[in-house]
């Protein structure tokens, strides 16, 4: 009997998520300008704005992993899109900056989990050796949203008002979350398009062992983990990066590097539509190097590469004589860097097993400390010192500093209790 490919659909599904994800995110970046000019906000309290949802983001994020292990990816992820998507449309309602700033941080909220929940449904539903592939196609799915987004919101606000694309782009995260409950599992054994032999594939390679750990056992198990701190430390160069990416830099472009709105829209979405390749390449490489050399080298040879070349072109870019050369370099640096999400997120599921949740939650939220600072960092090194490239310089060394700390991570090592 052939195995059923009902798992391939539970990707679909996690795909679609993704791109819902980095739409809303990176919507509010596009609509700045608009946003500012009628609310009458300085960039620094845009900065605030932006920061407000990356800081109820890492807030929420681990209770909502927890929540996930213990409750099931299936409700968790309904409420979570459900959640977002309200406040997606509430921000069609905002006021003033404080009505902003509150709408920002509940949307933040409402979607902190998402991900490592994403992570939860894949440790469970992907077999071991098709993870990195999977994960490669989920970060590619929210990259190109991301890259489209630009685009897609210059053409709304051509017949919609700002408030109005909010509105629209709130509904969609609506469907998925109706259609994600009505016919996802949490287990493939109670689904009904799962055969036996499917069922059997995935439980072989998932490596779900009976080693969960809760409560006060789990916070010791990941505090005490040298390993757990280098993986998460890591992994704070890529919020960093990419936030800047979906907040400063079309400002970047236009007020340092001379773009014209012409080919501002496109150079703002370049990195993200370039990750794409550095998703999709992550994934298959380290899948096919643990394949090769083994799960430690499959993981870190990877993802010290990436952070490397990031780390290099993020500081050419410094020094790029022309701003189509800048642009490109930044584009390339943040791809890089992407390259490095599918053996981290993959790594999680090695090295959490029943706590894939919990322990991509903890990478997660040390991410969003980099989401919470980039734009922060960068609007006041802009405010105070009128200098662009010092954020540049900012980002190269947090790359640089990555591509050490994986060096010393091993997937091999479960996590273990204290």
């Amino acid at each position: 009997m052939k195995p059923t490919r009902t798992r391939f659909r539970v990707s679909g599904f996690l795909f679609l998520l993704a791109a819902v994800t980095y739409l809303d995110r990176v919507c509010i970046s596009t609509l700045a300008p608009e946003i500012s000019r009628d609310l009458h906000l300085s960039k620094l309290q845009m900065s605030f704005v932006f920061s407000a949802f990356a800081v109820a983001y890492a807030g929420f994020e681990i209770f909502s992993a927890w929540w996930g292990e213990k409750i099931g990816a299936r409700r968790v992820l309904t409420r979570i899109v459900i959640w977002w998507s309200v406040f997606t449309m509430g921000t069609a309602g905002a006021w003033n900056y404080s009505s902003l700033l509150g709408i920002r941080f509940l949307f933040g909220a409402g979607e902190a989990g998402a991900w490592p929940n994403a992570a939860l449904a894949f440790s469970r539903w992907i077999p071991g050796s098709e993870r990195g592939r999977v994960q490669g196609f989920f970060f590619a799915a929210a990259h190109v949203s991301g890259g489209i987004t630009p685009l897609l919101v210059g053409w709304m606000v051509g017949f919609l008002p700002w408030r109005g694309v909010f509105a629209l782009c709130g509904c969609i995260g609506v469907i998925w979350a109706v259609a994600w409950y009505r016919w996802f599992r949490d287990e493939p054994r109670d689904h009904g398009r799962v055969n036996q032999a499917e069922a059997l594939l995935i439980e072989s390679e998932r490596r779900i062992e009976r080693d969960a750990h809760h409560g006060k056992a789990l916070g010791r198990a990941l505090v005490s983990s040298p390993n757990v701190w280098c993986l998460c430390l890591a992994y704070l160069s890529n919020s960093y990066g990419a936030y800047f990416v979906m907040t400063w830099l079309p400002a970047y472009l236009a007020e340092n590097r001379g773009f014209e709105k012409q080919s501002l829209s496109l150079f703002a979405g370049l990195p993200l539509l370039l990750s794409v390749f550095g998703d999709i390449s992550g994934g298959a490489v380290t899948d096919w190097a643990s394949r090769a050399f083994g799960l430690r080298l499959g993981r870190a040879a990877v993802s010290v590469a990436g952070y490397s070349v990031a780390a290099m072109a993020m500081f050419g870019a410094v020094y790029a004589a022309t701003p189509v050369m800048a642009a490109s370099l930044i584009a390339a640096a943040v791809a890089a860097s992407m390259f490095t999400l599918s053996p981290s997120w993959a790594a999680c599921m090695d090295i959490g097993g029943e706590n894939t949740a919990v322990l991509s939650a903890a990478m997660n939220t040390t991410g969003q400390v980099g989401s919470i600072l980039s734009p922060v960092v960068t609007g006041w090194i802009v405010y105070r010192f009128a200098n662009w490239q010092v954020p540049l310089l900012i980002m190269g060394g947090l790359y640089t500093l990555s591509a050490i700390l994986w060096t010393q991570v091993d997937p091999l090592k479960r996590l273990r209790g204290a």
